[in-house]
């Protein structure tokens, strides 16, 4: 049966009929999708663990003892997960182990743009990368087989548009789900240095016998046309290069991206007369070519940074732009993102730009509380970071505990801020540290967490106490408040940044969008009383403008969340609901 599938959606399917036992991930986009869509076949156990670092080991536990498994997440999440993947390439599998990982080139919703096939060369771990949906699935099928031949972890590396484009998928029946037996086996599980040392060289014998199947292996192939150009390209490059230059060039498509074949590339270079390397990112497969003598034009041509396009490339190496006409001639003004009508953050970071304190921040939806015109956060850094970083900035700068903050999400919070707390209780810190928590994992599209007493699936279960836990680890002073309450907020602050000790705000109320929060009827602007004076501006709420000197509000968008009426001094905002 044939299926227009999402790549995501599609590597899913290629776990179910891979026979995938186990997946365990935690949501970052452009990857989140792949744990969705496998939560929803009954014949594989999903979840969402706390951070990646925890996805990656539940999974490599569940290959050592013998079922397929698999772990998702996006670039900045395989940095968590390097302490595991680096000795699972040492230990190798029992049961076949994917571990995949969505790459964000232009940096649509990411703090970096790394290139994570250095993650691959670093760990020593083959890394097969797919074009598109198809692909997607088979490569994930084949990725078991791997494992399980060549006793290696095996990373499925995706970008943001193979992951969220769609293309058609023939779908198969699902097989190869039975559970290996396990064998107790220090010398490769356990990796103490004496063991450890053995399994570096099971790991360079392995890197060798995969160069040898990558010469030959039937994802790397080649397509001969014009031999005046040829192209080496792996993954969405080249679908671009393809499109782009037709039968005016041949094509050495590389789906195993690490380790890269030798031989084949020099008996394609040998069979054209000018070969470029189409890559986004690093030039790892261009610096591979030039280490073993192919001469190839790569980042001489091509930028290093940013996403590639049919027109990049299509200038690049022809020298031809595209026909375009312009829509206008008139600069079209910027449409920054901005937090949602309603967004529970809005408030507390109106409290804070009133107090007027420094912000560490963190990743997140509430990472938009950093433009105008709240403006309220100086640093983010990656998950966690607010915390440790306040910890840091307060410890070398007297008197600033005083005077700042750091802001983290729940789910951030579980991910990697709970050992930050810990440093601040241990080492007799004196920050405070303000949760906001919305009661779901907000920015990847509303999946659960710990703290919100569901799992994957829905189905009811323990929930971490924010308050509770803050106490365990020794931080004294730990208060909730509500979000929508202006003053409630800012008194808070301003009495937790003046004591001698360290302290947690809990900033709370689910995300306004929600389906079960239940919202006022949306506010109206009463003309008469109304004087143009811009205060409720000073939110940024996105349902709130001016028109003819007036405020006005749309009620399609508010929420009635009532924050902007207490910034109304002549009472122009009421609760009627607009007509």
């Amino acid at each position: 049966m044939k299926k227009l599938m999402l790549g995501n959606e599609a590597v899913a399917r290629g776990l179910y009929e891979g026979g995938c036992r186990l997946v365990s991930s935690y949501p970052g986009t452009p990857s989140t999708e792949i744990t969705e869509f496998a939560a929803k076949y009954d014949d594989i156990y999903c979840e969402w663990a706390p951070n990646e670092k925890v996805a990656a080991e539940v999974a490599c536990g569940a290959s050592i003892a013998g079922a397929r498994s698999f772990c998702g997440m996006k670039h900045v999440g395989l940095n968590v997960a390097a302490d595991p993947l680096y000795t699972a390439s040492y230990t190798g599998v029992n049961g076949g182990f994917i571990l995949a990982v969505a790459d964000d080139p232009g940096m649509h919703s990411s703090q970096n743009e790394q290139d994570s096939r250095h993650h691959a060369m670093a760990s020593k771990t083959l890394m097969l990368e797919p074009s598109d949906s198809q692909e997607c699935l088979d490569y994930t099928k084949l990725a078991y087989e791997l494992s399980e031949k060549f006793d290696t972890p095996v990373i499925l590396r995706l970008t943001t548009r193979v992951s969220h484009s769609r293309s058609l998928v023939e779908t198969g029946e699902r097989s190869g789900d039975e559970l290996k037996d396990y064998v107790k086996d220090p010398q490769k599980y356990v990796m103490m240095p004496a063991m450890a040392i053995k399994r570096h060289v099971v790991v360079e014998d392995r890197i060798k016998a995969l160069t040898q199947w990558a010469e030959t292996c039937e994802i790397n192939k080649t397509e001969y046309y014009s031999t005046k150009i040829g192209v080496i390209a792996a993954g969405i490059s080249y679908q671009y290069a393809k499109e782009a230059l037709g039968e005016n060039a041949s094509y050495l498509k590389l789906g195993c991206v690490y380790p890269l074949p030798v031989e084949l590339i020099k008996e394609f270079a040998s069979k054209c007369d000018k070969v470029y390397v189409v890559e986004e990112l690093d030039d790892i497969i261009e610096t591979h070519c030039k280490k073993h003598g192919v001469d190839v034009i790569g980042k001489e041509v091509f930028p290093i940074c940013g996403e590639f396009s049919q027109s990049i490339v299509k200038k690049a190496i022809l020298g031809e732009e595209n026909e375009h006409c312009e829509v206008t001639d008139k600069e079209i003004p910027g449409r920054p993102p901005v937090l949602c009508a309603g967004c529970p953050h809005r408030g507390l970071y109106y409290a804070l730009k009133k107090v007027n304190v420094t912000v560490s921040g963190d990743i997140g939806c509430y990472t938009l509380g950093s433009l105008a015109p709240l403006g309220m956060m100086d640093t983010c850094i990656c998950m966690g970071a607010s915390v440790s970083a306040l910890h840091g900035h307060n410890k070398v700068r007297e008197g600033s505990a005083k005077k700042s903050v750091a802001v983290i999400g729940d789910s951030t919070f579980i991910h990697s801020g709970i050992t930050g707390i810990i440093d601040i209780a241990y080492n007799m810190g004196n920050s405070t540290v303000i949760v906001l928590d919305n009661s779901i994992t907000g920015m990847t599209g509303h999946q659960q967490n710990p703290t919100t007493g569901y799992t994957i699936k829905g189905d009811p279960t323990s929930a971490v106490s924010l308050e509770a836990l803050c106490k365990a680890v020794g931080i004294n002073r730990v208060r909730v408040v509500d979000p929508y309450n202006l003053k409630e907020c800012e008194d808070a602050v301003r009495e937790e940044i003046a004591v001698d000790e360290p302290s947690v705000i809990i900033s709370r109320r689910p995300c306004a969008l929600l389906k079960y929060v239940k919202h006022n009827p949306p506010l109206k602007v009463d003309t008469d009383k109304c004087r143009g004076c811009k205060m409720c501006m000073k939110i940024g709420c996105p349902a709130i403008s001016m028109k003819n000197g007036k405020a006005v509000i749309d009620f399609t968008q508010c929420v009635g969340c009532n924050v902007c009426t207490q910034l109304c001094k002549f009472d122009a905002i009421t609760g009627k609901e607009a007509e």
